[in-house]
């Protein structure tokens, strides 16, 4: 059975919503800030993969307004960065970016290592590695062909998506707790007295009125509107990018022109409006993504992937407490950006934002780690990836 675009937009809210109910029932959950929609993704997933089990009836969604909401999600974080707090932010940038190209060398030589364990190809620990973590679904389905043609990884690509879907979900389910660990042992607490980046803290507490979302709504449009002309101007002199890249740039190009031209105009930054649309795209994409997971295809790659898993998680835990908490300084901001960093070395960017805005729910706002983990996880990553996959190749052939 295959989902409409309109059922499966349905059925993301039920999950969401069911995620929110968890989260509200299981204390555990709340507790160590799981984002609502893993928790009810991936319960979602477990139920259609279990009908597939006992039925034999397999379910797939229609994914296209999955990819519009990301680009919307992007747009809105671009709209929040004032190049105020980017420049504040600076040095954290250069060190996040710095730690993050080590990692992925640290990741790869782990999923390598992990290989002499099995009768997989060393290459394979490169695929279970950035490719798949780091890189995620996207760049698992497009290197699979080089590592199946040129390296005799036999089902690569199944190996890539089991890989980066397990990550996907570790990925969300670690930054919580690790955000809780750092900041209750070093008895951290926000300085920041802004709007959240993504979500709302007190939602009763908070005016949206029709003119505000209706701004809103024009500047939205507008910005990725930039952004696809943007993508379409770099497609031109060979530089591709992801198209939520260029809407993100777009964003934070609107955001720091627009207010200093017209100085009367009451821009969206910082808004709850803003903040409200984020958290809405972010849970919906979540959502889809999880609940569209197809577990019963990973079920024969389970002992080998497990094992890769199993180290990568560990090293991402270790470098995210001992390396990227205190070379960023120990402080709060520092404790955020960690738990954004853990769901980005594991999962995805979307995941990191996850991660942190559940943190940030419960304890107060980070504007700078909302700044600075969208730009290293979205932009710097694939471009230094890229490179080191490939190096990395070179070096087990």
């Amino acid at each position: 059975m295959e989902f409409s675009a309109r059922q499966t937009v349905i059925i993301a809210v039920l999950v969401l919503f069911l995620g929110k109910f968890l989260t509200k029932r299981i204390s555990v959950l709340k507790e160590f800030n799981i984002p609502e929609p893993v928790s009810g993704g991936m319960l979602a997933s477990l139920c259609f993969s279990l009908i597939y089990v006992l039925f034999d009836y397999s379910i797939s969604f229609s994914l296209m307004q999955r990819d519009v909401l990301l680009v919307v999600f992007f747009t809105t974080i671009g709209l929040n960065a004032k190049f105020s707090t980017l420049i504040e932010g600076g040095k954290s940038l250069v060190i996040l970016l710095i730690l993050a190209i080590c990692y992925l060398f640290l990741q790869n030589l782990t999923g390598i290592g992990a290989t002499l364990f099995t009768d997989l190809p060393q290459a394979t620990g490169v695929l279970g590695g950035s490719v798949s973590l780091s890189g995620g679904h996207g760049t698992a389905i497009a290197w699979a062909p080089s590592f199946e043609s040129q390296f005799g990884v036999i089902n690569a690509a199944e190996i890539g998506i089991a890989c980066a879907t397990f990550g996907l979900v570790l990925g969300g389910v670690i930054g919580g707790p690790i955000a809780k660990y750092l900041i209750k042992k070093h008895k951290l607490t926000s300085t920041s007295k802004v709007q959240l980046s993504v979500g709302i803290k007190n939602e009763k507490q908070q005016q949206i009125s029709v003119d505000s979302v209706l701004t809103l709504l024009l500047v939205l449009s507008i910005a990725v509107g930039l952004g696809l002309n943007l993508h379409e101007l770099l497609a031109s002199m060979g530089v591709m990018l992801p198209i939520f890249v260029p809407c993100l740039f777009a964003g934070i190009l609107l955001t720091n022109t627009i207010p200093m031209l017209f100085k009367n105009v009451t821009w969206v930054s910082q808004t709850p409006t803003l903040a409200l649309v984020s958290d809405l795209s972010l849970g919906l994409f979540l959502a889809m993504s999880l609940m569209s997971l197809q577990l019963w295809a990973l079920v024969d790659l389970a002992g080998p992937i497990l094992l890769i898993l199993l180290a990568q998680l560990l090293l991402t835990l270790s470098f995210s407490i001992f390396v990227v908490f205190r070379l960023l300084g120990k402080n709060y901001d520092a404790a955020i950006i960690t738990s954004g960093y853990a769901g980005l070395a594991l999962g995805a960017t979307p995941t990191a934002i996850a991660n942190m805005t559940a943190v940030t729910k419960k304890y107060g706002a980070s504007p700078k780690a909302f700044i600075i983990v969208p730009l290293v996880g979205a932009f710097f990553i694939d471009i230094s990836n890229a490179v080191i996959i490939q190096t990395m190749l070179n070096w087990v052939s």
